[in-house]
């Protein structure tokens, strides 16, 4: 049985069975220039909403998707099986997220970012797009991130646009990522560099 307290849930919503949907929870929030229901809206079994989030229309989103309280997301996103998105975190349109990949609370994911499976971002975690914010050309060259399996983001990191994350890496808490980090490397700093491998953590054995 699907709880709903005081929620609002337009038309074309479909929230599979076992679902738990906070108080002044959004489903299916039309995007700028379309009409409620013009999209599907697709939420898997087992899902629990928190209070005050809002899930645009066209989102496709797995099994055992959890929310934090006032977590926002965009349109047109394909979220796995499995998935957490902490309390007002947000996440841009047309975002693909794998199967048990973590979100922490007040993270930014902007457009055509990618977060492979069990990717893991800690909180206030920002993700940048736009090389070159209000130039003329920013909105047609926009670069997503790319992170990839396995890969974990300390908390409050920079990735800026089009950088990609290698599988298993480590970027330290609070460091500016430049450019590519291999895969299994440790980065840290401004701007981020290699200090270690992830196989020398004792930590990760």
């Amino acid at each position: 049985m699907t709880q709903l307290t005081q929620a609002l849930i337009y038309p074309n919503v479909h929230v599979a069975d076992g679902a738990v949907i906070g108080a002044f929870v959004v489903l299916g929030e039309p995007a700028r220039g379309k009409q409620p229901g013009d999209q599907p809206t697709i939420i898997g079994q087992r899902a629990v909403i928190r209070s005050h989030t809002v899930i645009y229309a066209g989102n496709i989103i797995g099994d055992g998707f959890q929310a934090g309280h006032g977590a926002l997301l965009r349109e047109d996103n394909h979220i796995g099986h499995d998935v957490s998105v902490g309390s007002h975190s947000i996440i841009e349109h047309h975002v693909t997220i794998g199967d048990g990949a973590r979100v922490h609370s007040n993270a930014f994911i902007p457009e055509f970012s990618v977060l492979e499976d069990h990717a893991w971002i800690g909180p206030c975690v920002v993700v940048t797009n736009a090389r070159y914010p209000q130039s003329p050309s920013a909105k047609s060259n926009l670069q997503g991130v790319h992170i990839e399996r396995h890969a974990r983001i300390g908390a409050g990191a920079v990735l800026l646009p089009g950088v990609r994350i290698g599988t298993g890496a480590l970027v330290g808490a609070g460091a500016v990522v430049t450019k590519d980090v291999p895969a299994g490397a440790v980065v840290a700093g401004n701007p981020a560099h290699i200090i270690k491998q992830v196989r020398d953590l004792r930590a990760y054995h």
